[in-house]
């Protein structure tokens, strides 16, 4: 699918307008942006059997808009994008990845400086240039130049929401040939960290050639980095995709060994050294009695290798969860049969936050309520954006909006399959508090509050425990707000807010959203040692994002989390005690 392709041209497109000045424009491009990378068919296939009428059926794409996808799509070229980018050329995704540099900033920063790239902008500010245009002041100066280090990291790794789904494109396209018999993902995109380098793909095959060549002519690489007789790299969408090819009775050592994490195999490793074993990629090896266990590679008996169970069983381990191999205790956990029962996908029965027309959201809260139907779920919470600061083109519910949305979601629950309930995400200002007011919380089945504004104020852990501790709270949203490889969020302290969150009964909430993944692993496992409660939700704006639940499951699994940590991972009786 080129969807998320096309999406991201569409939004470059808006962020050119915005810098431009140009007014309504930009937001129409980035809600046609967000619909066609949520369109649950291929855009190029829609292109293909119906032109510009199919494309232009897709919610809040118009005719202007379908005809420059269709464009593309047939020329590899949009017309008028080249033309903005020629009259602004500016490395856009790069300098609006620094914090407080949006659009309008960079068309300033532009036409004042001419500044194209992060490294104009950070010399810029270090020269004490900034600060002389007109509306912008050494504050402004210092607090970009404090932010280009992250944007500069940040453009070095890929989110997972990008990186895994091509990852099982690959896999898709290679998986059902012949040649192929095991395929996996590795790296760190099979331990489902936020970001990756690059996307790494293992296969146990005896005809190395063939999927190499398989590999090297697929359709969606844009181009061939290198390619050998058990190795090669291409790269799509600017994210290289590294694949490796090894024989099928190593292919169990090769995916212990480059799924890692470094840290984890050194500690894997000292164990089996201590045991009389060498444990590498090509398997693992009885070498108590080798002279010298370093002179090769396969040296010592062979006790195994093609699959990763005889890689740990050979330590009298069990295997351990790819999420979890980062050496922070799980060997000794393992060895000590005191690992967790992980959370797994399927367990999830229902989404705590999501949204609708009435506030930012694509669609009706009965067309809301039968996408979670459809997928099986237990139950269904409304949570719209409330007014406050920070909330997106001031599309939240006022009080009395939040009434009268009140009648309708108890007419939609009246003809539901499943349990429907009314709540809100509610704004924390920057002191803490909760901005709606009481009368209307108390009345909500349940209440997220998230942090949406004041985010680059660095510590903020005394105002989110003030938050978790309000009476109507039941859920504490993204709780530092970040956006990856775009803000960093605010600075916490977990184990505090985990110890007042669970002292208050307040569930954490672990964002599914790929920009978000809010809590992060490290968050979650401060919950659960702490024993707060954790929520994973994917704050959905459309149906197709409901399907984002997975990467918040194998984040709270990167946290350790157990199904029993988990509040909506219960039945719809357990969930009802929970709020009440």
């Amino acid at each position: 699918m080129r969807n998320a392709e096309v999406a991201g041209l569409l939004e470059e497109f808006a962020d050119l307008l915005e810098a431009q000045d140009v007014e309504y424009k930009p937001n129409a491009y980035r809600r046609a942006a967000e619909n066609v990378r949520d369109h649950p068919r291929a855009i190029e296939d829609l292109a293909d059997e119906g032109g510009e009428d199919a494309v232009a059926e897709i919610d809040r794409v118009g005719d202007a808009i379908a005809a420059k996808i269709v464009e593309y799509l047939e020329t590899d070229e949009m017309r008028e994008l080249e033309d903005l980018r020629e009259e602004l050329p500016v490395e856009m995704a790069a300098l609006t990845r620094v914090e407080g540099v949006g659009p309008k900033t960079v068309g300033t920063l532009y036409e004042e400086l001419d500044i194209t790239t992060l490294d104009e902008l950070e010399a810029a500010a270090e020269a004490g240039e900034i600060r002389e245009i007109k509306g912008f002041g050494a504050k402004t100066e210092g607090n970009i130049l404090d932010n280009v280090a992250f944007a500069k990291e940040a453009g070095q790794r890929q989110r997972l929401g990008d990186a895994r789904p091509l990852a099982e494109d690959v896999i898709g396209h290679l998986d059902h040939e012949a040649a192929v018999e095991r395929i996996d993902v590795a790296g760190s995109i099979r331990r489902w960290k936020d970001t990756i380098g690059d996307v790494d793909v293992l296969v146990a095959s005896g005809d190395s050639d063939v999927v190499v060549d398989l590999f090297t002519d697929w359709p969606d690489a844009d181009d061939v980095i290198e390619a050998g007789e058990q190795k090669a790299s291409v790269r799509v969408d600017g994210i290289r995709v590294d694949l490796r090819v090894v024989v099928p009775e190593e292919f169990g050592s090769a995916l212990q060994y480059f799924t890692g994490s470094k840290a984890h195999n050194v500690t894997l490793r000292s164990l089996a050294i201590d045991r009389g074993l060498k444990l590498n990629e090509y398997g693992v090896f009885e070498v108590s009695d080798v002279d010298d266990p370093d002179s090769g590679q396969r040296v010592g008996e062979r006790l195994g290798g093609g699959d990763e169970s005889e890689m740990y069983g050979a330590l009298d381990l069990p295997v351990i969860p790819p999420e979890i191999r980062e050496d922070t205790g799980e060997i000794q956990a393992a060895l000590d049969g005191d690992l967790p029962d992980l959370l797994t996908e399927g367990e999830i029965r229902g989404d705590l936050h999501t949204h609708t027309a009435w506030s930012d959201g694509a669609n009706t809260i009965a067309e809301m309520v039968e996408a979670a139907a459809d997928r099986g779920y237990e139950y269904h919470c409304v949570t719209d954006h409330a007014e406050g600061p920070g909330v997106f083109g001031d599309t939240g519910l006022t009080d009395e909006a939040a009434r009268e949305q009140a009648e309708e979601v108890a007419t939609v629950r009246e003809d539901a399959e499943i349990d429907v309930h009314h709540g809100l995400e509610a704004n924390i200002d920057a002191d803490g508090d909760v901005t709606t007011s009481d009368d209307v919380l108390a009345d909500l089945d349940i209440v997220i509050a998230s942090p949406h504004a004041a985010l680059d104020q660095g510590e903020a852990t005394d105002r989110l425990i003030r938050a978790v501790e309000h009476p109507h709270v039941d859920v504490l949203g993204h709780p530092t707000g970040r956006l990856i490889n775009q803000r960093p969020g605010l600075d916490v302290d977990f184990e505090r807010l985990a110890e007042a969150a669970a002292a208050a009964g307040t569930a954490l909430e672990v964002n599914s959203n790929p920009s978000r993944l809010d809590c992060n692993g490290d968050a979650v496992r401060a919950a659960v040692e702490a024993g707060a409660p954790i929520a994973v939700n994917t704050d959905a704006h459309s149906p197709p994002e409901l399907d984002n639940v997975r990467y918040g499951i194998h984040t709270a699994r990167r946290g350790w989390a157990e199904t029993a940590d988990v509040v909506n991972a219960r039945d719809a009786d357990g969930l009802r005690a929970f709020l009440e």
